[in-house]
């Protein structure tokens, strides 16, 4: 479950799943950010998913300057950020809270996207008005994402949860946990150890020989 507190970093989720022509167009970004002016936490998320076997989230997200976005991490998903509009910054921290990169976004100038690591600590900061498109793995609120500050409370009462890992162990459940959002998603294809390499943002080598013992 979720935590209020990363609840909030998509204020305003829809359930709702659309079965008609989804147009992306200057009349729904406008709307977009009455809505997220309104929003107390001044920022409107739009749901882009039409079916409900869809276990992804994939979304238009408005935020405007002063929303503030707590430090997360998706442990099992990269997250791919794509900004349609406005001018905001990808901020990066290591596992003890501290700025390690900024990627200053701005399609004006060229610089559109990022796509961040699965497990790695990170937060925006709104320049401009921007309208961003987000997609990762995982059913909203099961995917088992977390703020830093729940972290920290976590790893206060139970020091052995100190850091999201990849040891064998662990490698093999967030493989199993892969395969099992595929399924969800309805896609039977072979998972590739390229694949979870890039999805979990561990050595190739690793993931072969992981894989290999579990007789994938």
């Amino acid at each position: 479950m979720l935590s209020n507190s990363l609840c909030a970093i998509c204020s305003g989720h829809n359930e709702q799943i659309k079965t008609d022509m989804i147009r992306i167009d200057e009349t729904l970004i406008k709307n977009l950010f009455v809505k997220a002016n309104e929003s107390d936490r001044h920022r409107m998320n739009y749901d882009l998913r039409t079916s409900t076997n869809d276990g992804s989230q994939r979304m238009l997200n408005a935020l405007l300057p002063g929303s503030i976005v707590p430090i997360h991490r998706h442990p099992y998903s990269n997250e791919n950020v794509l900004l349609l509009c406005g001018k905001l910054v990808e901020v990066i921290y290591d596992a003890d809270g501290n700025e390690t990169e900024r990627i200053h976004l701005d399609p004006s100038v060229g610089n559109f996207g990022c796509v961040v690591p699965a497990g790695a600590w990170h937060t925006v900061e709104v320049l401009d008005p921007s309208v961003i498109y987000e997609a990762k793995d995982g059913k909203y609120g099961e995917d088992g994402s977390e703020t830093f500050d729940d972290y920290k409370a976590k790893i206060a009462q139970d020091p052995s949860q100190a850091s999201f890992s990849n040891s064998l162990g662990d490698l093999k459940k967030n493989i199993e946990y892969l395969i099992g959002m595929e399924r969800q998603s309805g896609s039977m294809d072979a998972i590739s150890p390229l694949y979870i390499s890039r999805m979990l943002n561990v050595p190739l080598e690793g993931v072969e020989k992981c894989m290999k013992e579990m007789g994938l």
